[in-house]
């Protein structure tokens, strides 16, 4: 591990593994209050380890892991200024290669999409799993006595399910960031080859707008497919070990 320095000086954590990786890069982005290691993002990266790829990770700032910040000012924005941040580093290494592979979760995976729509051409292939698409989508998720408090309190507070006992805080300003976002009208600017997962009890990124965006993508190598029982976060076991079966296969691919 190593601390960078992002847009805004502060710093961030950023992990390379296998740099002599002769098969290709990727680039692997968390979600919301999430870290580089979570179990689900560590089954990516056993998925491009193992087919020989450089795989790099980070963790956000203002997220729970080793990067400077503070949970409560997370927003969509902030982490895509990371992600962006932690590529434009990469460049000055010399295991840095292009075109390469995106990989992410939820607002990870919605990193993986905006910088795609601006860098075509850098990109090799993305697989945005659960991706936020559209706040006002996600946000319905929410009751409307919970939005009302939030927006009246400035903040909610939410118990970790990955980290029982973890009590997390976000800022209004969250909610503000995403009503922000539709990545859907961009879709078909997505030409290179695709994957989607979902959860089919997904209701924060759910697979109607996974379909949506499978619809909507320009690519003639796309792939979606559903992770049944699980939520938004693929946590059981048997889910873990799907999602990195559907990895490796689509890895063969590229």
């Amino acid at each position: 591990m190593q601390f960078i320095k992002n847009r805004h000086n502060i710093n961030l954590a950023v992990w390379v593994e296998n740099p002599t990786g002769r098969a290709g890069l990727v680039f692997i982005a968390h979600g919301l209050s999430s870290t580089h290691d979570q179990a689900h993002l560590q089954k990516y990266a056993e998925s491009f380890l193992e087919n020989d790829y450089i795989v790099v990770r980070h963790d956000a700032t203002n997220s729970l892991g080793q990067s400077d910040g503070e949970l409560e000012d997370a927003t969509l924005t902030g982490y895509y200024e990371d992600f962006e941040d932690m590529i434009t580093w990469a460049k000055s290494q010399p295991w840095y290669k292009e075109p390469f592979v995106l990989a992410g979760h939820s607002l990870g995976g919605a990193c993986n999409l905006m910088f795609a729509f601006k860098h075509p051409e850098k990109v090799k292939a993305l697989a945005p799993t659960s991706a936020f698409l559209d706040g006002k989508v996600t946000l319905k998720a929410y009751s409307k006595e919970l939005m009302e408090k939030w927006k009246k309190d400035g903040y909610r507070l939410e118990e970790s399910k990955s980290r029982p006992g973890v009590i997390k805080k976000f800022n209004w300003t969250l909610a503000e960031d995403w009503q922000k976002y539709n990545l859907l009208p961009n879709a078909h600017l997505i030409k290179a080859p695709i994957l989607l997962i979902v959860g089919e009890k997904d209701i924060l990124t759910p697979l109607s707008s996974q379909r949506d965006l499978y619809n909507l993508v320009s690519s003639r190598k796309k792939e979606l497919h559903v992770i049944k029982g699980s939520e938004h976060t693929y946590m059981a076991k048997e889910h873990l070990e799907e999602v990195k079966n559907i990895f490796k296969n689509w890895i063969k691919k590229l």
